[in-house]
Formats: structure tokens, C-alpha cells, sequence
């Protein structure tokens, strides 16, 4: 039988002074995993989109507009409103739900650097790809990027892009003077964007830089389909896409750029090799990867937790899907990259002054 001081109700002020225990700690992550659950229905389903283009509205007026049934419309906004994301007025017994003007950069403006909502689409992806990481993990196998599909591709995509329309070339590129320079300058310089994605880099090269010539290059199809799209839509014809590797190019670059891939490579020795063998004498790789403490320490910031989230989930098992594999992670750190970039013959690597929360950035020059 329990004792009566086991019993015995905590007071607020016990309360107040006890550390968060685990159970805590996981059943608020597990609130915040549903709440990106009802982020990803009303993004992919264009019920957020409806609710800032017509206005507030009934589950009923909702389902009209987005073209979903009404009684998942009503248990949606319900949802909504109850985490606090929507608003809710009720008036002679009917409920109206609203977005507030100050969520809307956050859900429904794709250049926001507020945006979030892709998140929600990578986090699915990578949650739906649990059975097969079981697999992996006892075989030592990989599960490679393409089966991660749609949501991982164009959330990673749309989660970057405002970032790079915004802070690539203005402050990232802008923060190494001879290179921006050169790209503003005549005659044009050629930039190459390797593993550029979805091109939201590449096109954000080509509007800042009009003088140069920008080529992206990726070896997944729909990525590079989904460049061409996207500049098509945004009206930058100058940039060439193309489904390729680094070392099929025949140019030679005045600058090289690959932002967030690195630590995905099967190969990066490889690559990295053939990028310096494509540039003009003298001309710099600018690398992008992500900013992980220089050491491991446990436990860590919130920082390091998401990166390694994403590195037990989805980039260590993409780049254990070819063979052979260096096995590196979305947790690079310096001193990995410096020994890849040395075995690759680069002379020298260089961090940058540039700050970031989450990406690092590194002149390798050779």
C-alpha cells in the first residue's frame, strides 16, 4: 500500500521547481508531432490557403471551397482552434475559424523566412519511411532518397527557398567580396549550383547575378523537372538545368556552390574531386552545409537534436543506399569536411565569417 506522503497532492510551488521528467518531456513532443500532423492536412489540402484568400469561414463553407468533406472540415478547424493555430468566433450558435493575420507568414507565404509549413511535409516523409529504417538499421543497409518521395523533395525544396531568395546572394554571397564581385562582372562568369534540387538556389543566383551564367545540376529527375518548372513560372529563362553530375560538365566554372549536400553523398571525396577538376585556375567551391558544434557533447542544443533527427531519419540511411558509402550524416562537422575537401586535392579550407543559425559556410580553394 502506498504511504499517505506518496499520496499526498503536490503543491503549485513543488510543481513549479520540478524538473520536466521524461514522460513530460515525449508527450509534449508527442502534441507537437500532431500538431504538425493537422499543419500538413491544412497545407496539402489548401485549407489555410482558403481561410486568407475567402476569409474566415463554417466547417461547411470550408469544405465547400477546398473540396473535402465537412465533417473532416469541422474536426480539422476544431483541431485548429484548439491548439491555438485558428481562431474561433461563435455567434448565434454558429462557429466561424480564422487564421490571424500574424500565422499567415508562417503557413500560406511560400517566401516568408517564417515559413513552416514545409516542415510538416519532411517530418511525414521521414515518419512514413519508419518500417523500412527497422530494416536497415539491423541490415546495415540504406534507404535511399527517392523513397521518400514527394513530400521530403518539395518540402525540402519550399522550406529552403526563402532563405535562398532572400539571403543567398544579399548577405551569404554578398559576405565574400571577390566572389560577388565576379559574378556581377563582365564578361559573365559561370556559376555552377551542384545538387541544386528543386533550383530555388540556382534561381535565386540568376536574378541576383543577371551577368552570369548560372547551370544547376542534380542527379534526381523530378528535382531538376520541378527546376525547370519553377523558373518557368518565375520567369528566369537565362538559368539551364540539368539532370547530371558534377563531372559530366564541360565548362569551366568561375564559382561552384553546394549548399546542403555534402553530408548526403555517398561519395563525397568523389565529387568533390570532380568539382575542383571543373573549375577555372584559382576559382573557389563554396560549400553550405549545416552549422553542428565542432565536437560531440551530450546533451546538446536544439540545434544539434533537429540535425541529428534528420541524420538517424533520413540523410546517414539515403547515403547508405550506394555502396560504397562514406556514412557521413547531416551531422558533418569541420573537421570532416576539411579531410574530405583535402582528399579531394583541395589546397585549402576556409569558415567563413558568415552567420547563420543553421548552416555554416566553407571556401575551398584549390
Amino acid at each position: 500500500m502506498a504511504s499517505m506522503e506518496t499520496l499526498a497532492p503536490e503543491s503549485p510551488a513543488d510543481r513549479a521547481h520540478a524538473a520536466p521528467s521524461l514522460t513530460d518531456r515525449l508527450f509534449s513532443s508527442a502534441l507537437g508531432a500532431l500538431d504538425l500532423a493537422g499543419v500538413y492536412l491544412g497545407d496539402r489540402l489548401g485549407l489555410y490557403r482558403a481561410l486568407t484568400d475567402t476569409g474566415p469561414a463554417t466547417a461547411r463553407e470550408l469544405a465547400s471551397r477546398a473540396g473535402i468533406d465537412a465533417r473532416y472540415a469541422r474536426e480539422w478547424l476544431e483541431q485548429q482552434a484548439v491548439t491555438g493555430i485558428l481562431e474561433a468566433d461563435t455567434l448565434n450558435g454558429e462557429t466561424r475559424f480564422s487564421l490571424p493575420e500574424a500565422h499567415r507568414p508562417a503557413l500560406v507565404e511560400p517566401e516568408s523566412l517564417e515559413g513552416i509549413a514545409p516542415l510538416a511535409r519532411m517530418v511525414a516523409a521521414a515518419i512514413g519511411r519508419l518500417p523500412e529504417l527497422v530494416d536497415a538499421y539491423r541490415s546495415g543497409a540504406g534507404v535511399g532518397w527517392e523513397r521518400y518521395g514527394a513530400d521530403m523533395r518539395e518540402g525540402q525544396a519550399s522550406f529552403n527557398r526563402p532563405a535562398f531568395t532572400h539571403l543567398l546572394a544579399s548577405e551569404w554571397l554578398a559576405g565574400i567580396p571577390d566572389v560577388d564581385a565576379r559574378l556581377r562582372a563582365a564578361p559573365p562568369a559561370l556559376v555552377v549550383d551542384v545538387a541544386c534540387g528543386e533550383g530555388w538556389s540556382t534561381i535565386a543566383l540568376a536574378k541576383a547575378y543577371p551577368n552570369a551564367r548560372v547551370i544547376g545540376v542534380d542527379l534526381d529527375g523530378p528535382s531538376i523537372e520541378a527546376a525547370r518548372r519553377h523558373a518557368a513560372e518565375q520567369a528566369v529563362p537565362s538559368v539551364e538545368f540539368r539532370h547530371a553530375d558534377a563531372a559530366s560538365l564541360e565548362e569551366r566554372a568561375e564559382v561552384a556552390i553546394i549548399i546542403e549536400a555534402v553530408h548526403d553523398m555517398s561519395n563525397p571525396v568523389d565529387v568533390l574531386a570532380s568539382v575542383r577538376r571543373g573549375l577555372a585556375p584559382g576559382a573557389p567551391l563554396i560549400v553550405v552545409d549545416e552549422r553542428v558544434a565542432e565536437t560531440f557533447s551530450a546533451p546538446g542544443d536544439d540545434i544539434e537534436r533537429f540535425m541529428y533527427g534528420w541524420s538517424i531519419t533520413t540523410c546517414l540511411p539515403d547515403g547508405r543506399s550506394r555502396s560504397p558509402s562514406a556514412a557521413t550524416g547531416t551531422v558533418m562537422r569541420p573537421a570532416t569536411l576539411r579531410r574530405y575537401a583535402e582528399e579531394a586535392g583541395f589546397r585549402s579550407v576556409e569558415v567563413l565569417p558568415i552567420e547563420n543559425d543553421f548552416f555554416r559556410f566553407y571556401r575551398l580553394s584549390t
